[in-house]
């Protein structure tokens, strides 16, 4: 299986990075992308992991950070629409395919 990010989902990506280099160092951004690709990694062997959401779309939620990667499957690729904050601007994405 393969993924591909929405480049509009890098964007969430990057921006969270920079808030948490930003506020708390490279350490923690560090960790944040470490999140990422272990999450991108799960759906990539368990692809049903995340909760059914928004029509069929999934998302899962990270443990560590306040994040949800909302994603949508095929039989051989993960398509990653957005890394989204649990608590802002919720649906802000939903016109990403």
């Amino acid at each position: 299986m393969k993924y591909s990010i929405h480049s509009e989902a890098e964007q969430d990506l990057r921006s969270a990075a920079q808030f948490y280099r930003e506020q708390a160092g490279p350490a923690l951004a560090l960790a944040l992308l470490t999140e990422i690709e272990h999450s991108i990694s799960l759906l990539m062997r368990h692809p049903h992991i995340g909760a059914p959401w928004r029509g069929n779309k999934r998302r899962y939620v990270m443990r560590r950070f306040p994040y949800s990667v909302v994603y949508e499957f095929a039989p051989d690729e993960i398509r990653v629409l957005a890394v989204a904050h649990q608590s802002r601007r919720p649906d802000y994405w939903r016109g990403r395919n």
